[in-house]
């Protein structure tokens, strides 16, 4: 009786599906092919976690493949993140993969053992805000930093274990454009961020408000402040928030209103060109003493050469350059701006370097690098071409969290990390991600340490751009500074800075001591 009793419950479901397929006009296939029709949309529905655990390769996944976040994983819990076999990457016929040239004769001690990360420090080789003579210039801590991630396109639990792990960490942590929330001061030192909008230090119009900044500034260890120019994620559109992820707390820590998305200018307001830009950041460094940095996805020339032509006198300069490349990007975005706006991080940070390299400028800025530089290849060669430090912003998702399930933009967010809705964020202990935030940051600079010794230097940013070849498959291998243009000397720091950083980090530690934290350097 009981299976008469199923079959016909069955046989009636079908029915109705049946009868529903049939009598609706939304959907040409189930019309035509009722119930059966059902199936399709429910693997299309779950294709991405069917490609993600079951048919792509270990390298195949994109943005990170299943080995990369395998890598993240692995290391942020301080697990065994080694690879057994060889490698599995397909040498022999990619184009553009990286290769480092190990030294076998080096004066360089290898004093960090391979399990030694959580002793090991990897300040900036520059001091950020010294060139302009700002009254709070300083030596990061680390070359590692978290890049700009708002409160709003990410949760409160998620924002609180990244600011805890950075402070663990001893890093900088980007705000976002999105105001400086409460998740924020958990003790991490803090990069606040300028967007269109001007969250956080804006009046009742929108328009930009000094005194509400330096206000902001004050009430807790903002270390640096960024103008956002532009974000690898929507070059060339302002920063964008669903109205379902907009809360109460969310609406008041930015200004806004709830019932509606959250759309930032794609412009900013108070400055109209390099020049203006010039004079804004000079009236904001003078007033809070801090160094202040522009960030900006690579599009058209016009403003690095204004910037180049502008800064030439040295009257007026920014502080540091972040250089965001069209890969990166947390945030909801179009997809044809996701996919086909702004160059790529080695294209666009070469770009722009190459401009100030041949004006003589490089040394008077700190160049930061984002856009998949959480990986320690990816890294390296960013250091080689340039950069003096690293953001990262999806890697510290994957860190705390994130199974890359790219339903951001949905405020269902399986891991609670971007998301507001209560119940999925209460399944990310912030204490905890904290610690795994923490350990994943140790890891990667151990690993650049180790690379950079191994090639026979003191520091990543000694790394010059003669380490490292790109290979053409098995055909041939071009150095680094040929495939982008480089000149002899470009992508190296002074004999000052290269001098220090040398200092620093083989003057307080030998084979088997602890590497202490260098002093910070206030100029």
């Amino acid at each position: 009786m009981k299976s008469k009793a199923l079959l016909s419950t069955l046989a009636a479901g079908t029915v109705g599906i049946a009868a529903r397929d049939l009598l609706q006009r939304r959907h040409a296939l189930s019309r035509n092919f009722p119930v059966v029709a059902n199936a399709r949309y429910l693997l299309e529905r779950i294709g991405p976690e069917l490609r993600q655990y079951i048919v792509t390769s270990n390298d195949e996944e994109r943005p990170f493949s299943r080995d990369q976040r395998t890598w993240v994983y692995a290391s942020s819990k301080r697990q065994n993140n080694y690879t057994g076999f060889g490698t599995d990457n397909d040498t022999e016929h990619l184009d553009g993969y990286a290769i480092f040239k190990h030294r076998t004769f080096s004066d360089v001690a290898a004093s960090s053992s391979i399990t030694d990360s959580h002793r090991i420090t990897l300040p900036s080789a520059k001091v950020l805000g010294a060139p302009r003579g700002r009254r709070h210039a300083f030596r990061p801590e680390s070359v590692v930093n978290i890049s700009a991630m708002s409160f709003g396109s990410l949760s409160g639990n998620a924002i609180t274990a990244l600011n805890r792990g950075a402070k663990q960490a001893g890093i900088l942590h980007n705000t976002g454009e999105g105001s400086l929330s409460p998740y924020h001061r958990q003790g991490g030192d803090l990069i606040f961020q300028i967007g269109t909008a001007y969250f956080g230090c804006r009046d009742s119009t929108g328009r930009f408000d000094l005194a509400m900044l330096k206000d902001v500034v004050e009430s807790a260890p903002v270390k640096a402040i960024e103008i956002k120019l532009s974000q690898g994620a929507k070059p060339g559109l302002g920063g964008h928030l669903p109205a379902e992820k907009i809360s109460e707390e969310i609406a008041r820590t930015r200004g806004i209103r709830q019932d509606r998305d959250c759309a930032s200018p794609a412009r900013h307001s108070e400055f109209h060109d390099v020049d203006s830009m010039l004079d804004f950041v000079e009236l904001i460094a003078q007033e809070t003493g801090l160094p202040v940095g522009i960030k900006s996805a690579v599009g058209g020339s016009g403003l690095w050469e204004g910037l180049v032509e502008q800064m030439a006198d040295g009257q007026r300069g920014v502080d540091y350059i972040q250089i965001d490349g069209g890969e990166g990007g947390t945030g909801a975005a179009p997809l044809v701006f996701t996919d086909a706006v702004a160059l790529p991080y080695r294209l666009a940070f070469t770009r722009v370097y190459s401009l100030f390299a041949e004006a003589g400028l490089t040394d008077r800025v700190t160049w930061i690098g984002s856009g998949k530089l959480g990986l320690p290849e990816n890294a390296l060669v960013a250091f080689a071409l340039g950069a003096d430090m690293v953001s990262v912003a999806r890697e510290a998702m994957l860190s705390v969290g994130c199974i890359q399930a790219q339903k951001c933009h949905t405020d269902r967010c399986p891991t609670g990390v971007a998301t507001q809705n209560p119940w999925l964020e209460r399944g990310l202990d912030p204490m905890l991600k904290a610690n795994r935030l923490d350990n994943y940051v140790r890891t990667l600079r151990r690993d650049l340490l180790k690379v950079s010794e191994a090639c026979g230097v003191w520091h990543p940013s000694l790394l010059t751009v003669d380490d490292i070849e790109i290979l053409d498959g098995h055909r041939t291998a071009v150095p680094l500074g040929d495939i982008y243009g480089y000149r002899s000397g470009w992508g190296t720091l002074n004999e000052t800075d290269a001098a220090q950083i040398v200092d620093l980090m083989s003057g307080t530690a030998t084979c088997g001591e602890t590497r202490r934290r260098p002093e910070v350097t206030v100029v």
